[in-house]
């Protein structure tokens, strides 16, 4: 079951930059930076309340970030759900006809297992499922 919007994931080009930008318009700087070397891709995470934003820069020309910034504008990338069981939710949208990108969780980034959703059974949008790590 999806528990909580965990985070927005926004790509960007110039993780720096955006950085600054966020702290700004936040008022709070970022609590965590990450690199996750299986995606080739930094991280930066702010905390909003209950929610996060999470920057994203692709760190290769083979990196997902990287490809969607080739053909499209920065801004949102995936939207994250929080979920209490991940694989019970993935066999629960499978069920569904959901296509996931990922027969497994993988590790992701700020302590949490990982599976994705195909933006083309989700109209249009890449959704994130998030489970933390105990």
């Amino acid at each position: 079951m999806l528990t909580n919007l965990e985070h927005l994931g926004l790509a960007v080009h110039d993780l720096e930059a955006a950085t600054a930008l966020y702290t700004t318009l936040l008022g709070a700087a970022p609590y965590k930076k990450e690199h996750v070397a299986s995606e080739a891709v930094d991280t930066v995470f702010f905390q909003v309340g209950g929610s996060k934003i999470e920057l994203l820069a692709g760190t290769s020309s083979d990196s997902a970030i990287t490809k969607f910034l080739a053909k499209k504008p920065e801004g949102i990338h995936h939207v994250a759900f929080e979920v209490d069981d991940i694989h019970a939710e993935m066999a629960r949208l499978k069920g569904e006809g959901f296509v996931l990108l990922n027969e497994e969780p993988k590790r992701g980034a700020d302590n949490k297992l990982v599976c994705f959703v195909h933006p083309k059974s989700a109209a249009g949008v890449l959704v994130e499922l998030c489970q933390s790590i105990k």
